[in-house]
């Protein structure tokens, strides 16, 4: 009986097709038409990389400073003072929720800190995704087209200059509706304070804390840009926007908001005062780490500066 059922097994049962070398996958047909006939499947395409290479993170940014240089004036501006708005935004959020827990502050200011810090990376998530501009970001991508011949001087110095005009607009006004709507009063103390912590230093302090900002910054934009997923590009920003914030560097964009802040809630500085001390040298150091540590620096490392040398 064994035998009988093994030799109807083996007509019941389909005979397995060998493999061929230089085919990759092989299949029997079923339909009427092929039947008995091998025929070829192609393999399943690879899934894109959720992580470009930095070489391939570095031609994207080239490629956002290229495009950048072609946008008009007006587009460039209006993307700007949009990236303004979203800063303030964070800074807001940040401000409402640290400077509304005095008590907490008093007795454990490393986590009033911690929950400044926390919050405020919301803006850069917002300005990187709807392709808003920021002065701090264009200081990378604008030089790293300029070092590998994508972009000229005249263009670099045109983008900086309107989208730092814009930044100051997006901030200025923001901060301006927000003093104008009374969310100012539960958080006045803060925004005073921080006016006179940021311009209470000479300028080469501030402006070495303005360099290792936006190094961090700018790093931000290289690992969003990076992550090819929504969660990893979330994950790159927030790592190191809370860590500048947290440990107390200077973001100039960041800045346009704060201190106009402060004035606005009474602080005793003038806006003279508060652009000499703080937003001359802050400006001056981020564009020093976004130029120089990310753009010519990351050039030297995968890109065309230094070749052959």
């Amino acid at each position: 009986m064994l035998a009988v059922a093994t030799v109807c097994l083996a007509f019941v049962l389909p005979t397995p097709v060998p493999s061929r070398a230089g085919v990759p996958l092989m299949q029997v047909a079923t339909d009427a038409t092929m039947s008995g006939k091998v025929v070829p499947v192609a393999p399943a395409a690879a899934p894109p990389p959720l992580v470009l290479t930095p070489k391939a993170t570095f031609e994207a940014l080239v490629a956002k400073g290229e495009a950048n240089a072609k946008m008009s004036n007006l587009k460039t501006l209006f993307a700007s003072t949009i990236g303004g708005a979203y800063v303030g935004m964070g800074g807001l959020l940040s401000m409402s929720i640290a400077g509304t827990m005095p008590a907490i502050a008093g007795a454990n200011p490393g986590l009033a800190k911690l929950m400044f810090a926390i919050l405020f990376p919301m803006n850069l998530v917002l300005v990187l995704q709807t392709g808003a501009q920021l002065f701090t970001g264009n200081t990378a991508t604008m030089s790293s087209a300029l070092v590998e011949g994508k972009t000229t001087i005249k263009q670099l110095a045109r983008v900086w200059s309107v989208s730092y005009i814009g930044n100051i607009i997006g901030c200025g006004l923001f901060a301006l509706m927000a003093s104008y709507t009374g969310l100012l009063g539960p958080v006045a103390d803060l925004a005073t304070g921080t006016v006179a912590k940021k311009c209470g230093m000479s300028f080469l302090p501030t402006f070495v804390k303005a360099v290792m900002c936006n190094w961090l910054v700018c790093l931000a934009v290289w690992l969003a840009t990076q992550a090819q997923d929504m969660t990893g590009k979330i994950l790159s920003i927030y790592m190191c926007i809370s860590t500048f914030v947290a440990i107390g560097f200077e973001h100039s964009v960041a800045n346009m908001f704060l201190l106009p802040l402060g004035l606005l809630a009474g602080s005793s500085l003038t806006l003279g005062q508060v652009i000499v001390k703080n937003l001359i040298p802050v400006t001056l150091g981020n564009a020093f780490a976004g130029a120089v540590l990310i753009g010519a620096g990351m050039s030297f490392m995968h890109g065309k500066l230094g070749e052959g040398k």
